[in-house]
């Protein structure tokens, strides 16, 4: 059964796709919309939209109901010593996230893409349709086909899309791995805790503890487990040693952990091309996944409103827009963090040496924060402050030391140079962008 030619087929409708939807259907495009699961529905999350996801949706005029503003982060390391991260306002992000459960936050954006306009269709994208030109759209498990002008991947960290389009080397990625509970307890603050299973092996993640907005508390743990995907097992198991540290932080009481929920995470945009011909990918699809904390959500809305006006821009030439939106505003950070990331990880003895450093009492207070700003990656459109210009200075220390190495080279030959750009100019939107033939 055809359902018909669109201007654009979105698949998967989570912020990245819900967002990408929106934009395309404002700009006046015919948009399908498919995701596999009927709204609302779960997702496994930390539950807090970083300030530029904030932006984004300010900017879009999307209020999300229920959302409480959270600000300062404490970090606990390996000592229980604890530094407090704040957080600055930008030049072009607020001083603040938002705390909202995914089943209501994804929920929300996907009834803002249908009143755009979006058509919405509840089922999985079975089967690649194929035209002259390549991947031109999907046959859904009920039969129907949908076929598009531009296809965006919004369909997660095992992306349906990316791999019909064959923009996937999976021989590169970095894996993660995250477990999400709810607990009836009320944090004032999000805390990042540098865990240890054992003194002086540092856990290949960290655990955290976050604020919500009905009183429940969102606790879990993150691992990365580099080009291995058999880390879920290992999560599972340490959480209930977990939740035990939490009690001996003072940071959770009696009340047990429930509605458990786990799912993988694609790091760094390492061993994903992000566009190719009629394809892009958003989001988790994209890797677009931050390789030191794990932040997605702020980078799947960022990536799917560009995608969308890259499309919108230049629908011929939408996906050399859109590879060089990326390059420009997030390889210069993923080809610094991502190699970061692979080097400590199986050095846990290295990482939580410098986890003690980090949380010492003196030390701790005076990098904590640029450390802020850099490991949340808000150096581009930072104040100018002594914070941001050490900052800066970190970023350009990485860029120096990873300049030589095979994840660089592989960031420079997919998205060109402008993987090698300085972190902390201004990020620039697609329809600013010099498009030539994608």
């Amino acid at each position: 059964m055809t359902a018909g030619h669109f201007d654009a087929l979105v698949v998967g409708a989570g912020p990245a796709g819900s967002i990408a939807a929106t934009v395309l259907a404002r700009g006046g495009a015919r948009v399908a919309l498919v995701d596999k699961a009927k709204f609302p529905r779960d997702k496994a999350c930390g539950d807090l939209v970083g300030p530029r996801g904030v932006q984004v949706l300010t900017d879009l005029g999307i209020p999300i109901r229920g959302a409480i503003a959270v600000g300062d982060m404490n970090v606990v390391g390996p000592t229980t010593r604890r530094v407090r991260l704040p957080c600055f306002p930008g030049r072009t992000y607020p001083g603040y996230a938002l705390a909202v459960p995914r089943v209501d936050f994804d929920a929300e954006l996907h009834e803002v893409a249908v009143e755009a306009g979006a058509e919405a269709f509840i089922d999985r994208a079975a089967e690649p349709l194929w035209g002259d030109d390549g991947l031109s759209g999907f046959s859904l498990s009920t039969g129907t086909e949908l076929r598009a002008d531009i296809i965006i991947g919004a369909d997660g960290a095992s992306s349906r899309v990316a791999t019909a389009a064959d923009l996937v080397d999976r021989t590169r990625v970095l894996w993660g791995f995250a477990l999400r509970a709810y607990v009836d307890e009320h944090v004032d603050l999000p805390h990042i805790v540098l865990w240890e299973r054992t003194p002086w092996r540092a856990f290949p993640g960290y655990g955290w503890m976050f604020p919500g907005p009905d009183g429940r508390a969102n606790l879990g743990l993150g691992i990365g487990t580099l080009s291995s995907r058999e880390g879920a097992a290992t999560v599972a198991r340490d959480l209930p040693a977990f939740v035990r540290t939490l009690r001996g932080l003072g940071l959770l009481g009696s009340a047990a952990p429930m509605r458990t929920l786990g799912g993988w995470l694609k790091l760094g945009m390492v061993g994903t091309n992000p566009a190719r011909g009629r394809v892009l990918l958003v989001g988790d699809a994209a890797g677009l996944v931050n390789p030191l904390q794990g932040e997605g959500i702020s980078q799947a809305m960022t990536s799917g409103r560009a995608a969308a006006e890259a499309a919108l821009a230049d629908p011929a030439r939408a996906a050399r827009g859109y590879r060089a939106y990326l390059a420009n505003t997030y390889a210069p950070y993923h080809s610094t963090t991502a190699p970061l990331h692979r080097a400590l990880l199986p050095r846990p003895r290295v990482v939580s040496g410098v986890a003690r450093v980090v949380t010492a009492p003196t030390v701790g207070a005076l990098v904590a924060p640029a450390w802020s700003i850099f490991w949340n990656d808000l150096l581009d459109g930072a104040q100018p402050t002594v914070p941001r210009a050490v900052a800066a200075l970190a970023a350009r220390i990485g860029r120096i030391a990873t300049a030589g190495g095979q994840m660089r080279h592989w960031f420079t030959a997919t998205l060109g140079e402008g993987s090698y750009r300085s972190a902390d100019t201004t990020r620039r939107c697609p329809d600013a962008l010099d498009h030539g033939s994608a």
